[in-house]
């Protein structure tokens, strides 16, 4: 309490150090749409206080309209300055969480969704869940029902094709300005398209750094004339975008899914937890996949994962997990390649941790890795016939 209450006070601090006029307050709905409200900052010790109320039969998945009163009440942890707005008379934003009139979480909030998941992970004795998202967007020249690409660049290209480059730097160093760490930036596979990856955190840092990530890409975009989006397949005939997250479970520092001398260097503890994922995949792409733009990118050809398998090596594998180096043990990890980023990443990331804890709990027998997709098909095949 008593540090909460000192962070606090470092806020009120900085906002008039600052002259910070304006502060956003953020949380998403339920298919992830961030929500945002400004209140000023005479408003601010109200805020962080006792909240802030809002109309929530007027956000998609909330309230009927006769339980429309809700609470936004911000984390202090999440408190930033928007590195694009006015720096005289500045904005900050918070996240939130949404409580019910009586003070209460609220239940169909997608971050306390992830808050329970989390707490479920703990009771089983894990003290983190670990993810690296890598989010894909592409860069129009506008919003128009005909998309025109910037360039006609690929993967990991360094040429005058990549005129995003320059969009990518100011993204990044706006990113990072917001307390983001960025690992990689780069060209992706598709025309015009662009990938930004963070370093892995937590799962519900992770989660609002997502939703910051997502607003930060376009908001530069649009400052420099361009729109960019997330939508999963916006080009026929090109790679779409996905979410591939990496996932790990640690007791401690020690990594959970990580055995020396076991098959893989998987424990069992991994072996169940991707066990449960893809006992659960088909049920999870309602949260994961979303749209129905999401299902034109699931196809095969375009490194989109169509096989609930998993692999070391072959990319059309719904989980991969990258190979064990000597010396990288706390690299070991479950990387699931089926969401996109058009998804609530608060209910994703909540999603695939109940079901791998399920797999966990129920200790679901791993199959063998499928390396090659002819195995897969051929497999397929067989059980069609049976």
């Amino acid at each position: 309490m008593a540090e909460n209450t000192t962070k606090k006070e470092q806020i009120l601090k900085i906002v008039k150090d600052k002259d910070i006029r304006f502060i956003r307050l953020w949380f998403t709905d339920v298919l992830g749409q961030v929500k945002s409200f400004a209140i000023t900052k005479g408003e601010l010790t109200e805020a962080l206080r006792n909240g802030m109320g809002f109309d929530g039969s007027s956000i998609t998945g909330y309230q009927d309209i006769e339980e429309s009163d809700m609470i936004a009440m911000p984390d202090p942890d999440t408190f930033q300055i928007l590195p694009w707005r006015p720096q005289e008379g500045a904005v900050a934003r918070m996240i939130c969480d949404v409580l019910t009139p009586d003070r209460k979480s609220y239940e169909g909030d997608p971050r306390y969704v992830l808050k329970r998941a989390l707490k479920r992970a703990e009771g089983m004795g894990y003290d983190h869940f670990y993810l690296g998202p890598e989010l894909e967007f592409f860069y129009f020249k506008s919003d128009s029902a005909n998309p025109e690409i910037l360039d006609r660049g690929g993967y990991f290209d360094l040429t005058t094709l990549d005129v995003a480059s320059d969009l990518r730097r100011d993204t990044v160093l706006a990113m990072e300005k917001m307390g983001i760490q960025i690992e990689y930036s780069h060209h992706e596979v598709g025309f015009s398209q662009h990938e930004i990856d963070m370093r892995y955190k937590d799962a519900l840092r992770m989660a609002d750094q997502v939703i910051t990530y997502k607003v930060v890409v376009k908001e530069i975009a649009q400052k420099h004339g361009v729109y960019a989006t997330f939508m999963p397949k916006p080009l026929f005939g090109q790679n779409g975008s996905g979410m591939h997250t990496h996932q790990s479970l640690f007791r401690g520092k020690k990594n959970a899914f990580f055995e020396k001398k076991a098959e893989f260097n998987l424990s069992d503890d991994a072996k169940h937890f991707i066990a449960g994922q893809l006992k659960h995949a088909r049920e999870m792409s309602s949260v994961f996949a979303p749209t129905v733009n999401s299902y034109k990118r699931l196809v095969p050809g375009y490194e989109a994962p169509v096989y609930v398998a998993w692999s070391m090596r072959n990319r059309s594998a719904l989980i991969r997990v990258p190979m064990y180096h000597p010396g990288k043990e706390q690299a070991i990890r479950a990387e699931l390649r089926c969401p996109d980023p058009s998804c609530n990443p608060y209910l994703a990331f909540a999603v695939m941790l109940h079901a791998g804890l399920d797999g966990i709990e129920k200790k679901y027998p791993m199959k063998a890795p499928m390396e090659k997709t002819s195995i897969i098909l051929t497999m397929l095949r067989e059980k069609k016939q049976e």
